[in-house]
């Protein structure tokens, strides 16, 4: 980011697990993870490569290509992200002997020891000060190059990740449009490159921007993926029901307007809520943090793509892994991080394919149902992912009626609430039945990433 982060018990979270493992999450996306080192406190990578196998993250991405730190990932099963910064895309661009040698030093000596599976060519390239923009796709191209040169291109992609500010127009989505001096120097000619070479997109998309830009007009629960109305393209008719998925259809509108409909995919190369902020940079807290990062996570993990795309998984990359000292800029841009330099949380989130899963539905003997609780202050309900699909949301309410032993008598047929017609309303009463009853606690609503918490209450079809 350029500025302007006990038996029965045990049984049943298992069968839940493995089933998740073989059916929820056989076309999930991807989470990783931006490794920042703008900072002087920091722990070593080997520290830093363990701290990332610990939460079961699988993919992480460096702005650089450091060589102590591809070192220490070597053998770890982390899949890496290489960049070759802004200012060497000059020399990058004007002679394939300098992108030779650069894959020589910076690629050669790890890869595939460390799995070096892409390299970042720059970093928002069309907002850098230093003007580099005419020099992108002549060093994309000389990469590639040297790639192929050695051998490695086939198991090495080359993207760059550009900001949403590359767009002329984002809302509403359908009406997504780069701007007009880019296309033909350099939008048009990079989309060509990656489709060529069957590589993808890489995008840079903050929901904390847009918010605090626009707090009077955009929900924070919109931006943080909590439970909201939605948004409807005019054009379209699509509904949004977060802004992250909405930015990403900017760009997937942009490319179509093009020619390219269809035929790359994106990567969201970073994204992340601060932690804290200045007075002005409204919504930068660890609550909101760990509610957008979460439940991210959540979404990213439960499979399926965006309204525009809804059959492309979505892979992200967090950022970032620390808080980085050094960093210019307002306070936000100094408290991205998950984790503090000590590696101790700065908020609590479950990360990614390890604590993720392990926070899966935490199945315990079946207690007395009760109705779901009223709507005091600071209360909150468990409600179904209406964007997860119907044969997952069936199956997580089946095993929530099942092995799950969750209280499904009132929506059988002839019961009290056997009026509710959809089956997301079905599985919202019981997914909430059953947090309820186990007085809201961490890990009761989730279904395999089928579920998420709300704030505000939601109407269960008029059956309370």
């Amino acid at each position: 980011m350029i500025f302007h982060k006990h038996s029965l018990h045990t049984l049943c979270v298992l069968i839940f697990t493995l089933s998740t493992i073989l059916t929820v999450f056989s076309d999930s996306g991807t989470i990783g993870i931006n490794y920042g080192r703008i900072a002087d406190n920091l722990p070593p990578p080997q520290q830093v490569v363990q701290l990332l196998k610990e939460q079961g993250i699988t993919k992480a991405k460096i702005f650089d290509a450091d060589a102590t730190v591809l070192s220490a990932f070597s053998g770890s099963g982390i899949s890496i992200t290489v960049a070759i910064p802004n200012e060497q895309l000059s020399a990058a661009a004007s002679d394939q002997s300098y992108t030779d040698t650069w894959i020589q030093s910076n690629i050669l000596p790890h890869h595939p020891n460390t799995l070096i599976e892409s390299i970042a060519v720059g970093n928002e390239v069309f907002v850098d000060p230093g003007n580099t923009t005419e020099y992108l796709v002549p060093a994309m191209n000389n990469l590639y190059a040297s790639l192929a040169k050695y051998d490695v291109a086939s198991s090495i992609k080359i993207s760059s990740p550009i900001a949403l500010s590359a767009l002329e127009t984002s809302y509403p989505s359908s009406s997504g449009s780069f701007k007009p001096d880019l296309v033909e120097p350099v939008i048009r000619p990079m989309l060509q490159f990656l489709n060529k070479t069957s590589s993808f997109l890489m995008v840079n998309a903050y929901p904390f921007f847009a918010y605090t830009d626009n707090a009077d007009t955009i929900s924070l629960d919109y931006a943080l993926f909590r439970d909201n109305s939605g948004n409807v393209d005019p054009n379209n008719g699509l509904v949004y029901k977060n802004l992250l998925d909405a930015q990403i259809d900017a760009v997937y509108a942009a490319m179509s307007k093009l020619g390219f409909e269809n035929m790359i995919r994106i990567v969201v190369t970073e994204t992340g809520w601060p932690s804290k902020g200045d007075e002005d940079e409204i919504g930068a807290n660890e609550e909101n943090a760990a509610a957008y990062n979460g439940n991210l996570m959540r979404r990213t993990v439960s499979g399926g793509g965006t309204p525009m795309r809804p059959d492309e998984p979505l892979d992200v990359f967090l950022f970032a892994i620390f808080n980085e000292n050094q960093k210019p800029g307002p306070v936000s841009e100094r408290n991205y991080g998950l984790f503090y330099p000590d590696m101790q949380r700065v908020y609590d989130v479950p990360l990614a394919s390890g604590e993720l899963n392990r926070s899966k539905i935490q199945v315990t003997a079946s207690a007395e149902a009760k109705p779901p609780s009223g709507g005091g202050v600071g209360e909150s309900w468990c409600v179904a992912n209406e964007n997860i699909g119907t044969a997952k949301l069936q199956e997580a309410l089946d095993y929530a009626c099942g092995q799950g032993r969750g209280d499904c008598r009132l929506i059988q047929p002839g019961a009290t609430c056997h009026n509710l017609s959809s089956l997301v309303d079905r599985a919202s009463y019981v997914f909430n039945s059953y947090y309820q009853r186990n007085e809201r606690r961490s890990g009761t609503c989730d279904f395999g990433g089928t579920a998420y918490v709300v704030t505000q209450r939601p109407n269960f079809g008029g059956c309370e």
